[in-house]
């Protein structure tokens, strides 16, 4: 008997439609897939979680000086001449960075093997390449999935079934976070 579901499909097809349905329920928080895929990703998802949870506070501030291009009100750099040169100015500005610690760099990796990166389209519809961004998931996993379930042993997703499907009868459920 075989640890994983077939789904039906190759071993590499397998692993990118779960990783990207997995990507996409931690993004948007809710998903509407077959049961039997909801039910691996429900699997994959809870353990992604879980790592957050414990390593969500494993780090260490450091302030650091930083040099920062001045922008004029349009967001372009400022540009100075000197010796002849036209070079960008800078401020030095004070940051404040997380470190981590070993253990939650290594589940940062486990979650970036894991995750798909995801990009942000503008909010007024428009796919335009230049005004999209691309979004964190390990940073949203950290500080914003992590901190709703710190106070939670497992149980993070909720599947709720919503009937078959019109054209082959499977078994349709919305897989969500709790």
């Amino acid at each position: 008997m075989s640890i994983q579901r077939k789904l039906g499909r190759t071993t590499s097809q397998r692993k990118a439609m779960l990783r990207n349905l997995t990507t996409n329920l931690l993004y948007h928080g809710k998903i509407k897939t077959t049961e039997t895929r909801a039910k691996e990703v429900r699997s994959i998802a809870e353990k992604l979680i879980t790592l957050a949870v414990k390593e969500r506070e494993n780090f260490t501030e450091l302030t650091v000086r930083t040099k920062v291009p001045q922008k004029d009100k349009n967001g372009r750099r400022i540009r100075a001449s000197a010796d002849g040169k036209r070079v960008t100015v800078y401020n030095e500005v004070e940051r404040k960075i997380k470190v981590d610690k070993p253990s939650r760099l290594n589940a940062r990796r486990k979650m970036l093997a894991t995750l798909y990166p995801v990009t942000e389209a503008p909010k007024d519809g428009r796919k335009k390449r230049s005004e999209s961004r691309s979004v964190d998931m390990v940073a949203k996993m950290f500080n914003e999935i992590a901190p709703k379930y710190a106070d939670r042993n497992g149980g993070y997703t909720r599947m709720i079934k919503i009937g078959p499907r019109k054209g082959d009868a499977a078994e349709l459920v919305v897989i969500e976070l709790v």
